[in-house]
């Protein structure tokens, strides 16, 4: 079962801040295109699952990242991470080592990312019970 990751009090007040504001009308269109990419790239599950591996366990190297994962091609974990550390979310560290060695953790961006999504994990334990119910009755109707 995984663990629901570990944030700051500091940080959730910042995520149930933010989710406590009524955007405002006019829109600067950046913004629109920031909240449309983002939606974009959380609703990848890869992307949430490395929020959620690094908030967890943080450095990781890319094997153990991907160990933890689970499922992951290698190709799609370095294309996760690149487009994650382009939207400043990871922070990637080389060592100058032989062989060479690189680590990946969150960026403050990257953790307040994720505080902002636990509202989905305290949702999730409020209406499992509903949830499940629902479902059940969607599948009695669909075999009937």
């Amino acid at each position: 079962m995984a663990q629901v990751p570990k944030f700051t009090e500091e940080q959730i007040a910042a995520a149930q801040y933010y989710a406590s504001l009524t955007p405002p009308i006019n829109l600067d269109p950046r913004i629109v295109s920031l909240v449309r990419d983002l939606i974009g790239r959380v609703a990848d599950k890869w992307t949430m699952l490395i929020l959620d591996v690094l908030a967890e366990k943080s450095p990781l190297r890319f094997s153990r990242l991907g160990e933890m994962i689970g499922g992951i091609s290698q190709k799609m974990l370095t294309q996760t991470l690149r487009a994650m550390e382009r939207d400043g979310l990871v922070v990637r560290t080389v060592y100058p080592v032989v062989p060479p060695k690189v680590e990946y953790k969150l960026t403050d961006l990257g953790i307040t990312l994720g505080a902002a999504f636990c509202g989905v994990w305290v949702w999730a334990a409020n209406n499992l019970d509903a949830v499940e119910e629902a479902r059940r009755d969607f599948d009695n109707r669909a075999a009937g």
